[in-house]
């Protein structure tokens, strides 16, 4: 093999390496020693080794600690459950006086609950445990049909609609609306009547007798005042019922003044009772049951002077016009009275049935009456259809012919005048002041200070009022009138 010279084109000689430096970037700013610590000195290596120590010891400890807490945790307590026990002696004595102490402070405000959700029901109002009389407005989302004011006593509830009432409950006014309440009569045990029994049962004139099943629960505060929440049957429930569901809750103060209710009506239904003690305005019952409380007293000689002279006052004013209003049955109507002929002629409309009327002509002792389809008019029509004329008629039957009957002051001066009376008390009917005057305990006269009549009431069998407004004044020919005889003149 030839071997080449030295310096022939054959192979580059290897060279030494070179380390190539990067190009200068012509954005990045040349480098600070300074800035980037490349003419700091290199770390000593006993300075690592320290830090790396402590960050292990400081992971020990944490791990240790963590495992520490789950070891020794534990869930918080719950909330302390409801210890029932027996009453003490007080606690019962109090209960014992509750519906006494309802009774003895006569009203107060509530706001009852009925049911949950969207078909719960609000009464807002108040209870009179005195008279008795509740009186209470109806609403919220499952307040129905029975949407408007209540006024109920212990035996009569009545009612008068308004669906186009605001949803909000709200207390219904303290002077009633005079018009459109008709009696309800609903089953026992549930809705209105369920409530009406609840409210006027929580008053009574004795102590009731020791409950022994009845519990002391916990200790509450109400608007604040503090109370003891008690379990009791109440004194109107049956009390062989063990169901606890059924078991009344009582929010009792100090002074066995009951402040909230909750419980069950006897269908089942949830009921809260919330009790304003401070509440107290005197309720004024509808005309329907009976007015505004009055003071009965015995007549004055003027006020039975007036009374006596009725009949005479009667004849000589003529007739009036009648206005009836009959809650009992929803009963609505107009005509008139004629004294001088001794008839009455009315129109009778039912809220339940207005296509159609009754016309009802009576005469002293007898009554006719005759179904005729409603028409226009609110007066009944005259003359008088022949089927009425012709009619003989019968004895008062119902409550609107005894109510006529009573207009037409059957038996005159006499029975006026033997007949027992007592002042209720004075009030205003058609702007006028009048005097109530009751006579036999089922019949009141409104009579004016000129000793004409301006209402008539009679007490229904049903234990509310119907009355006919009177209007002394010129009436017209009426069917079935007495013809007036004048005696002849005297001869000259």
């Amino acid at each position: 093999m030839t071997s080449r010279p030295a310096g022939s084109p054959g192979r580059r000689p290897r060279a030494d390496p070179v380390t190539r430096e990067r190009p200068a970037d012509p954005f990045e700013p040349p480098g600070d020693p300074e800035l980037d610590g490349t003419g700091d000195p290199s770390e000593p290596p006993t300075r690592r080794r320290a830090v790396l120590v402590a960050l292990a010891a400081a992971a020990t400890a944490s791990a240790a600690a963590l495992v520490a807490g789950l070891l020794s945790w534990s869930p918080e307590p719950a909330e302390p459950t409801e210890t029932a026990r027996p009453l003490t002696a007080a606690e019962a004595d109090r209960l014992a006086a509750l519906r006494v102490t309802n009774q003895r402070d006569v009203r107060a405000g509530v706001r009852v609950t009925v049911g949950a959700g969207g078909d719960r029901t609000e009464l807002v109002g108040w209870v009179d445990w005195a008279r008795p009389l509740v009186y209470l407005d109806v609403s919220g989302p499952g307040a129905g049909v029975e949407r408007g004011l209540v006024q109920a006593t212990s035996s009569t509830l009545l009612v008068r609609p308004d669906p186009a009432a605001t949803p909000a409950p709200a207390p219904p006014p303290l002077v009633p609306p005079a018009d459109r309440w008709r009696v309800r009569e609903l089953p026992a045990g549930r809705g209105l009547p369920a409530v009406r029994d609840l409210l006027l049962g929580l008053g009574a004139a004795r102590v009731d007798p020791a409950v022994p099943e009845a519990r002391w629960l916990r200790q509450e505060t109400v608007n604040g005042v503090p109370v003891d929440v008690l379990q009791a049957p109440l004194a109107t429930n049956d009390p062989g019922v063990q169901d606890p569901d059924r078991r009344a809750r009582l929010w009792v103060d100090g002074d066995a003044r009951l402040h909230r209710l909750a419980g069950r009506l006897p269908d089942g239904t949830p009921v809260t009772v919330e009790l304003a003690r401070s509440d107290r305005p005197t309720l004024r019952p509808v005309d329907a049951l009976g007015g505004r409380p009055g003071l009965p007293r015995a007549l004055s000689d003027a006020e039975a002077d007036r009374l006596v002279r009725l009949p005479a006052r009667l004849r000589a004013a003529g007739g009036a016009g009648l206005t009836l209003a009959a809650p009992s049955g929803d009963l609505h109507g107009s005509g008139w009275v004629s004294w001088a002929g001794s008839t009455a002629y009315l129109s009778v409309v039912e809220g339940d049935n207005p296509g159609r009327r009754t016309l009802v002509r009576a005469r002293p002792g007898r009554v006719a009456r005759l179904v005729v389809p409603a028409g226009d008019a609110a007066d009944p029509p005259l003359p008088a259809p022949d089927g009425l004329v012709r009619a003989s008629g019968q004895p008062p039957r119902d409550d609107v012919e005894r109510l006529l009957d009573a207009a037409l002051l059957r038996g005159g001066d006499a029975t006026v005048a033997a007949t027992p009376a007592v002042r209720i008390r004075d009030d205003r009917v058609a702007d006028r002041t009048v005097d109530v005057i009751e006579v036999r305990g089922r019949l009141r006269w409104w009579i004016d200070r000129n000793g004409l009549p301006r209402r008539l009431e009679l007490r229904t069998e049903r234990g509310v009022w119907a009355q006919l407004d009177l209007t002394p004044g010129r009436v017209p020919a009426l069917p079935g009138a007495e013809r007036t005889v004048r005696a002849p003149a005297a001869r000259r």
